[in-house]
């Protein structure tokens, strides 16, 4: 086996004096350099020869491959592999050709800065991504240290905690750590910190207000959506994503997404969960992007189209959902695209939705139940039953 000849360096504000002597014998003999204007700054008195990030990422990908032969070295701040650029570098290179040289990370600093431990935090980021994937991690006493994207993010993310009931939750800015020009600047979510740099790290400690939104990742109240009555239901909803099982980077198809409460769910439940709805009518895919806005999932894809003709060429899923529109093709359709060990569940309120149902039972085996709920509703001046219609559910595993 070869030796690394991509060496990817965490550089902290301290520059090259923090680094190891290893990693600073890297950067001094490197033929070639690849940062950003930051990570050239804290390197100066190198002789090699600078590449700065391109835009978009993947151009940069050609521009280091172009590079092999050489010494090159990529500078990135603190821990390469934490919300960086080691991922991204990892998928387009052999893990042989990579040597990764970490620092200490941002929220390492900002954990000590601000006296928390890391296991008793959510690490997250909104740096290249929307604001609003942080909404499901606000809860009543919960720490977040935040990767920002630039100096408007924390008024961004203070608005997104009023909008929830969270207005007293305390922000602090963390900019510069470690280094000689460190600064810390404080706030609340009713009012942000002003004048904030662009490169630096958010603490948010969440206050609940009296009318603070508490929900749990899934789950959600029905009223947590908006909908048009049509929707797959919170009872029927949490049995189906239980045998649908959310798990970290899986793809969903929610086939008749509706309202998108399925998807929603899904996404909520496991780290880069995706899911795909797959429906009709313009309404309501932007009732369900108005939906996934909200709840903290906006990376939710919508495709406008029909089952089982719009299911051609859709990444192939690890779970499909069919919540409208049952059809024996699309059960079909959906059973060969799954991947092994893939779930398949499907609802039925109809009768002839259910005979579907019935018949892919008797044909694959799996599992069949009815679903029946009551909820108490006032009577006059009492209260009685009032029965939700039932819901057939049908759920399949691909054996590998």
């Amino acid at each position: 086996m070869s030796a690394p000849w991509l060496h990817v360096i965490g550089i902290g504000e301290d520059g090259m004096a923090g680094l190891s002597p290893a990693a600073r014998a890297l950067v001094e003999s490197a033929e070639v350099i690849v940062g950003g204007d930051r990570h050239h700054h804290l390197a100066p008195n190198v002789h090699a020869e600078r590449i700065a990030w391109p835009s978009p990422f993947d151009a940069m990908i050609d521009a280091i491959r172009a590079q092999k032969g050489k010494r090159v070295v990529v500078l990135v701040t603190g821990d390469p592999l934490w919300y960086s650029v080691g991922a991204r570098l990892l998928r387009a290179f052999d893990a042989g050709e990579i040597a990764f040289h970490p620092q200490l990370s941002a929220f390492q600093w900002a954990a000590c800065r601000m006296g928390w431990s890391i296991p008793d935090v959510e690490t997250v980021t909104v740096h290249g991504r929307a604001a609003e994937q942080i909404v499901p991690f606000f809860a009543p006493g919960a720490r977040l240290l935040v990767l920002t994207r630039d100096a408007t993010s924390p008024a961004t993310i203070a608005g997104l905690l009023r909008e929830r009931g969270y207005g007293g939750s305390k922000l602090t800015v963390l900019a510069a750590m470690g280094g000689p020009e460190e600064r810390r600047m404080q706030g609340t979510a009713e009012a942000p910190p002003s004048e904030v740099p662009d490169f630096h790290t958010l603490a948010v400690e969440c206050i609940a207000g009296p009318d603070a939104v508490i929900y749990p990742r899934t789950g959600l109240p029905d009223s947590a959506f908006v909908h048009d009555g049509k929707m797959t239901k919170r009872t029927a909803r949490a049995l189906a994503l239980a045998k649908l099982v959310p798990l970290r980077g899986a793809v969903l198809w929610d086939i008749g997404a509706g309202c998108g409460s399925v998807g929603i769910e899904w996404m909520r439940g496991a780290p880069e969960a995706r899911a795909i709805g797959i429906e009709p009518k313009a309404e309501r895919r932007a009732m369900a992007a108005r939906n996934a806005l909200a709840l903290g999932v906006p990376r939710l894809e919508l495709v406008e189209a029909e089952a089982p003709a719009g299911l051609e060429g859709l990444d192939a899923p690890d779970a499909v959902f069919v919540g409208g529109g049952v059809c024996a093709q699309t059960v079909a359709a959906s059973m060969t695209a799954l991947k092994p060990h893939g779930r398949l569940v499907a609802h039925a309120v109809t009768l002839e939705s259910e005979q579907v149902l019935l018949s892919a039972f008797a044909d694959h085996g799996g599992d069949l139940q009815r679903i029946s709920v009551e909820t108490a509703e006032p009577v006059g001046p009492y209260h009685g039953w009032r029965p939700a219609m039932p819901v057939t559910q049908w759920s399949w595993v691909k054996t590998p």
